[in-house]
């Protein structure tokens, strides 16, 4: 795929100069006279970083997305971005506070993330919150996710890459869930993991499009 400079992403600054400029407060007034060059969705082109973060939870989703974190795994941003584009109501990053933004595309602006030093204490604010926690990793004895009646409030809980979940996340998760495979790996990508688990969550509970018309 060529790559495409970021100059070339986004809008120029709004036609007509200051005085065509639109009023209303949602617009930030560095983007309309300098253009947009964010990675956003073009209905967010020229609002301020706080407007979209409020229409985003305005219109969240009831699933929450969970990753260990114990050694430093690279693909947490991954995780981050996925969770951002099927609008999360938040990320958990579980174990060390510390992760590698990279792979977020700053979509971390956008997603809220809270860190939990342990397990034990994700399953604490779980249970607080009335969240079933269901972890995702192709254990002996797991439940293919294909045709599993995924609550609409829950917590996906995923591991870190090569180990998959830790002993104290299967032991806490209400069920471990595996995705179907059909090659010679023995596993996929975590960050891979992570999406197919929320498009899986999306496609039995979003609100999806009306497909459009040919």
């Amino acid at each position: 795929m060529e790559r495409v400079e970021e100059s070339e992403i986004g809008v120029p600054p709004w036609p007509g100069g200051p005085q065509a400029w639109p009023d209303a407060p949602h617009y930030d007034p560095e983007l309309l006279a300098h253009g947009d060059r964010r990675n956003v969705a073009d209905r967010y082109r020229y609002w301020t970083l706080e407007a979209i973060v409020a229409d985003l939870d305005a219109r969240r989703h009831t699933f929450h997305v969970a990753i260990e974190n114990w050694q430093h795994d690279l693909n947490i941003g991954s995780v981050v971005r996925t969770a951002n584009a099927f609008l999360a109501a938040r990320v958990h990053i579980v174990g060390r506070r510390r992760w590698n933004r990279r792979g977020a595309m700053v979509t971390d602006r956008y997603q809220h993330v809270q860190h939990h030093a342990s397990v034990g204490e994700l399953i604490d604010w779980a249970n607080d919150e009335d969240l079933p926690v269901l972890g995702v990793d192709n254990l002996p004895g797991s439940v293919p996710i294909e045709g599993y009646p995924l609550p609409r409030a829950c917590v996906l809980l995923f591991g870190q890459e090569s180990v998959g979940l830790s002993d104290e996340a299967r032991a806490a998760a209400v069920d471990v869930l595996h995705i179907a495979q059909f090659g010679s790996t023995r596993s996929i990508n975590a960050g891979a993991a992570a999406a197919i688990a929320m498009h899986a969550w999306v496609e039995q509970h979003a609100d999806l499009p009306a497909p459009a018309e040919a």
